[in-house]
This record gives C-alpha cells, structure tokens and sequence, in this order.
C-alpha cells in the first residue's frame, strides 16, 4: 500500500503544481494560448466543466458535485480492491497514479467549479481543438497499468 500512496501523492502534487505553473504564473489564464513546440505540445486555456469530449457538461452545480461524488467513488472502489487483492509493485503504482490523477481533478471542481486543462497536442496538418492536462494522463496511464498489469491473486484467507 506504501507504493500506492507515494504514486498518488506524486501524481496529484505534480498535476497540482503543473497547473499552478503554467495557468497562473505563466498567466496562460490571460493570454489564452502559448507555442511550446508547435504544433506538437501547445498550452491552450480551458475550463471543463464535465468529463471527455463535453459529457455532463451542462455546467450546473449538481453535475459539479456529481462528478465531484462518482471520481471519489471510483477511488475509493479501486482502494477497496486494491486491498483485497494481491497485486504487483507495477500495478500498485499504476493504482495511484489513477487515484491521484483523479484526486487532482476533484480538487479543481472544488476550488474553480471545473477542472483546469492547458495540454493541447496537433500533428500532420491535423489541428486538435481538445484539451487536458496532467492528472488526465495520470488516470489514464493508472487505467491502463491496471488493465495489463493486475495479474490478481485474491488474497488468500489464514487458515485456522
């Protein structure tokens, strides 16, 4: 459980502080949009208000506090099999990086009402107009490590 709480407090800390960095001291908030390397990685400001491409994103504040209730509900769901199941150091860490991915995400509903997305990728002449940030590539590195990593074993019951 050790690996599981030091990966999920490095992915909300790094998210947190990413964001923190680019939206307010880089004042991406203000000048709506920075070339890093274009047109591969791009800060675009955005606000969502719901979840991947525009789901629950009606902006009222009981889909706020919806979304706020189901991602505390997925990490609490992935903690409780996490302790009942016996799994590798990899899938562990993949476990947090999915808890503290969303844990940040959940901070920003609390804090602005939505969360805070600044990544913007294009390529090949194609111009991508979505945007996500860190805690987005944290769930879903975590999702994805679980799915081929999480080779469970229940945890065997002590016999008496």
């Amino acid at each position: 459980m050790r690996l599981l709480t030091w990966s999920a407090f490095a992915a909300f800390l790094i998210d947190q502080i990413s964001k923190y960095v680019v939206i307010h001291m880089m004042e991406l908030s203000r000048v709506r949009a920075i070339e890093v390397l274009p047109p591969l990685l791009n800060f675009r400001y955005g606000e969502n208000r719901g979840i991947n491409f525009g789901l629950f994103a009606d902006g009222s504040e009981a889909s706020r506090w919806f979304l706020i209730v189901l991602a505390l509900l997925i990490c609490g769901g992935v903690l409780l099999w996490v302790r009942r199941t016996r799994l590798r150091p990899i899938a562990l860490i993949s476990a947090g990086l999915l808890i503290g991915g969303a844990l940040g995400n959940v901070v920003d509903r609390l804090l602005y009402g939505y969360v805070l997305d600044f990544l913007n990728n294009s390529c090949c002449g194609l111009n991508n107009p979505f945007v996500y940030n860190v805690a987005d590539i944290f769930i879903f590195a975590g999702a994805i490590g679980l799915i081929f990593f999480s080779d469970e074993k229940k945890a065997e019951k002590k016999r008496q």
